[in-house]
């Protein structure tokens, strides 16, 4: 075999569920174009591109993964589901959520096989659920863009990459609700959290660090990029001494909602500040339609009254302003509601999509994830993380 051409890679699957369009992305440092697979001739129209060239290609349902299989969902009984799958964790079912296949006492799949299955319903004696992929109902386009190219090689053989199944693993699809099944976010003491003191106490000392690494913070102020228009006035919702602001945009007049003063007077994109508890007054202290964008970033863990802060969100921002938040997996462990930690990254998705769609007055929904970068060799995990810190996001816009 000859020399075979290799290249880093960013691969986008974008779909659209009942209630928002999806974004899901992933980045492969580096691709072999002969030996690596993909779908459909998504290999040679890449080996034909530059670097910075976008390829889309079509695909429909079941070509990503298996077609949705009505005999993979099932009815068994309340006790084939395992409340204790592992020593010191309790799980109690809840209608619409996912969990491993490997907490279902099912022949379907061997033990510790850990694919999404979704409880469609349940009653005291019973569990009905659905063990097709999250995505098995949807068509989707699947966007490949050459990041850099990293130069030929003799090909030798090797691992290879199936670009398909990395894109639809681990999560994509888990965002989205079943049409006629809302997920139940609400059962159980699910906005505790493990230090009840009031917030005032944990925030009264300033926190002048880094929650996620320079690679995910770039991401965020890209996804900001996209909302954010010259001059608008914004809203930085539980706000600290970094904005994540796009820095062309010199003229936005920023408000910075937060809990501790020291942090916001050392945030540089502020216009004005204000201390401002939302687990205590949800109510925003601004009139009705005040605000061209709203952002928060890395902090919708920690509201413990969230429809009723999205509620307001709502009547503060302007018709058609946009209302956009961005998180990460890692977070302040004892002041983020329990529910947080219980769900799946990609099911906190739906999370704050199901916020959105029960606070009402949002129109355009839609939710973007991007994982695999890789980790700034200067950052402080870099000798213990390879990829960069996931960016996950969720925006709507003020219905008209």
């Amino acid at each position: 075999m000859g020399a075979t051409r290799n290249i880093s890679l960013e691969v986008a699957l974008r779909w659209q569920s009942d209630h928002a369009t999806h974004i899901d992305r992933q980045y492969f440092e580096k691709i072999n174009l002969w030996r690596d697979y993909f779908p459909q001739d998504l290999s040679d129209r890449l080996n034909a591109a530059a670097p910075g060239d976008v390829i889309m290609i079509d695909v429909a349902v079941g070509e990503l993964v298996a077609p949705f299989d009505p005999a993979l969902v099932q009815r068994m009984k309340r006790h084939q589901f395992n409340t204790q799958p592992r020593p010191g964790m309790q799980v109690e079912p809840r209608v619409g959520r996912f969990y491993p296949a490997t907490f279902f006492d099912t022949p379907l799949f061997f033990y510790g096989d850990y694919r999404p299955s979704r409880i469609r319903a349940l009653d005291a004696e019973s569990l009905e659920v659905d063990f097709n992929h999250p995505l098995a109902r949807y068509a989707a386009q699947v966007e490949a863009r050459i990041i850099k190219d990293l130069g030929a090689s003799a090909e030798r053989g090797g691992r290879c990459n199936d670009i398909a199944q990395e894109l639809v693993s681990r999560g994509p699809g888990m965002q989205a609700p079943l049409p006629d099944v809302m997920p139940d976010y609400s059962s159980g003491d699910v906005l505790a959290r493990l230090d009840p003191r009031e917030d005032a106490v944990f925030y009264q000392s300033p926190r002048l660090v880094q929650h996620i690494d320079a690679t995910a913070r770039a991401q965020i102020t890209e996804i900001y990029s996209r909302f954010l228009q010259p001059g608008m006035r914004v809203l930085d919702l539980m706000s600290s001494w970094q904005s994540h602001l796009p820095e062309p945009l010199t003229d936005l007049q920023v408000t910075g909602l937060g809990m501790n003063a020291q942090e916001l007077a050392e945030n540089p994109r502020l216009s004005e500040s204000i201390v401002h508890d939302l687990n205590v007054q949800p109510q925003l202290p601004f009139a009705a339609g005040s605000f061209d964008a709203v952002i928060c970033t890395v902090s919708v863990e920690y509201l413990v009254q969230p429809i009723e802060v999205f509620r307001d969100i709502a009547r503060i921002l302007k018709p058609g302003a946009p209302f956009i938040l961005t998180f990460s997996d890692r977070w302040f462990p004892t002041k983020a509601i329990e529910l947080w930690s219980d769900l799946h990254a990609f099911e906190r998705l739906g999370l704050v999509l199901d916020y959105f769609r029960r606070a009402g007055g949002f129109v355009d929904l839609g939710t973007e994830s991007l994982r695999g970068l890789p980790r700034p060799e200067d950052d402080p995990y870099a000798d213990k993380l390879a990829h960069s810190d996931p960016v996950f996001a969720v925006w709507g816009r003020r219905a008209p």
